[in-house]
């Protein structure tokens, strides 16, 4: 993971990180945070947030629990940072949903879109998996989270196919909002439960190709060739 320059992110506009005392962080201790988390996202991967403890983070990182709880609440307040750190894949998404779909280079940009969703969930999954359990069972911060990371690809698939429906491309009876949300979970679904395609003997290509055309043609009306 690249450790985060605090100078390039004020640039960002990111607001300043702070530690659980309110105080904001400079170089060394956002480099120890970043330490932190990213013990916690391989140990995440192994045990699962019920499995992991706080005192087994610190030791992993070769430093106290009270540095733990300088920078986080709790082991779940440490996973939601990871959720909003794995959200950072998705603006080079949205900058592939607002290219050009025409033709093969059309499809070509369909693979690069679900080959990016498949490498953001085998980079994330145990946060996104968890971000995405907490949301489900009403918790205000993942869901907040999961909606400021996933809000931009459903409104600029909306705006796609709205753009094909206007040039007689898609049919105006598919509701581009709907669409563009299934398109979504479509992703979303089959990136982070690959083992079903290893049950269908289904390989990583199978996958990538597969949603490739079905997203093509759900947001140009054809018939996923690359010709349209």
């Amino acid at each position: 993971m690249d450790a985060i320059d605090p100078k390039r992110e004020a640039k960002r506009g990111r607001k300043t990180a702070l530690s659980q005392a309110g105080r904001p962080l400079g170089e060394r201790a956002l480099r120890t945070r970043e330490r932190l988390l990213d013990v916690t996202a391989a140990l995440l991967r192994e045990k699962g947030v019920l499995g992991l403890s706080v005192v087994e983070i610190a030791r992993s990182a070769d430093t106290s629990p009270g540095t733990f709880y300088h920078y986080f609440h709790d082991v779940e307040d440490a996973a939601l940072m990871l959720a909003e750190r794995a959200g950072r894949d998705m603006p080079a998404v949205v900058e592939l949903i607002d290219g050009s779909w025409d033709g093969a280079a059309g499809l070509d940009r369909a693979r690069a879109i679900a080959q990016r969703f498949v490498e953001h969930w085998d980079t994330h999954h145990a946060a996104l998996s968890l971000r995405n359990l907490a949301a489900d069972r009403g918790d205000a911060r993942f869901q907040q989270v999961r909606r400021a990371t996933l809000r931009p690809i459903v409104d600029h698939f909306t705006a796609k196919i709205q753009e094909y429906q206007r040039a007689g491309r898609v049919a105006t009876t598919i509701h581009p909002g709907v669409a563009a949300a299934g398109i979504l979970a479509l992703l979303e679904r089959l990136s982070a439960h690959k083992q079903v395609m290893r049950r269908l003997e289904a390989s990583n290509e199978d996958l990538v190709e597969t949603c490739a055309r079905m997203i093509h043609q759900t947001v140009t009306g054809s018939a996923g060739d690359g010709t349209g």
